[in-house]
């Protein structure tokens, strides 16, 4: 960010990650610039997009399992699992460019990890992250009331441990994907959300009946500070968390390269360029 002296107007653009965000400076002549613990625009623009961004994530997925329970399953797992990964492929695509589009606590935590993310902002990202699910839920609730309401939290149907072995798995999975498709400049960040949105549909498919598949604390939270329960709730924020944070550094351990796989084939196999390489360094 850019600074002008003597009571001028200083604007900076950062382009970053696809958007431009403008922000101003007033400096009066006679007295130094203090810094400020304010949030900036945005800041508070992003975290608004990551509160709506999980609250339609959570509503949608939840309601489907609502519906599900109340109706003779007839959504069914296929169906709760589609629910699934379209709601956050269709979000990753509507405020990605805005906020990164986490929607989830292990997400954040794990970039923040890498140094991807500024760990100054994951309190108030997971904050967000939270608010929107439990806001989320809450409506369930209001709009599922009497013999409707039905949990739509996530509980371990066989061994804690169980749980959270599968849960540590499936968030591993998850994140590697997302550190793929939306942090390596050699992948088609135009994809990025339909490989999201089909990896949760995968592992809900799979894990939900066994563990809920939440992969996402504030997934698990929101339902469960609405219905006051904690039912080992602790396998939610463990293991994800954890799957999360391995899934990001092991991408990162194979990330060899920053260069685009087209500037590494442009003139010669891949073969070819690596034994170049190698002869260049005798």
């Amino acid at each position: 960010m850019a600074e002008i002296d003597g009571g001028a107007a200083a604007a900076a653009v950062n382009v970053a990650n696809g958007h431009r965000d403008l922000t101003f400076n007033i400096e009066d002549q006679t007295h130094h610039q203090t810094p400020t613990c304010l949030p900036t625009i945005p800041f508070l623009q992003k975290l608004i997009a990551e509160v709506l961004g999980t609250y339609f994530v959570v509503f949608a997925g939840c309601a489907a399992v609502v519906v599900n329970a109340d109706k003779d399953k007839v959504v069914s797992l296929p169906g709760i699992s589609i629910v699934w990964g379209l709601v956050v492929m269709v979000m990753v695509y509507s405020v990605g460019h805005i906020s990164g589009a986490h929607f989830n606590p292990a997400v954040t935590i794990a970039f923040a990890s890498c140094r991807r993310f500024p760990l100054k902002q994951v309190p108030a990202y997971v904050i967000a992250q939270v608010l929107g699910s439990t806001l989320a839920s809450g409506t369930l609730r209001l709009v599922f009331s009497g013999h409707q309401d039905h949990f739509a939290g996530t509980l371990p149907v066989g061994s804690d441990l169980q749980s959270l072995v599968l849960e540590f798995i499936i968030t591993f999975y998850l994140m590697f994907v997302i550190s793929g498709v939306a942090t390596d400049n050699r992948a088609i960040g135009e994809l990025a959300g339909l490989a999201v949105g089909a990896t949760v549909l995968l592992n809900v498919m799979f894990a939900g009946p066994i563990s809920g598949a939440s992969m996402n604390p504030a997934r698990t939270l929101g339902p469960a500070i609405v219905s006051s329960q904690y039912k080992s709730i602790w396998i939610y924020m463990l293991g994800p968390i954890a799957g999360a944070i391995a899934g990001a550094w092991v991408y990162n351990i194979i990330r060899f390269t920053d260069k685009p796989l087209r500037e590494i084939t442009k003139s010669a196999s891949f073969l070819r360029y690596a034994g170049s390489r190698n002869g260049s360094k005798r």
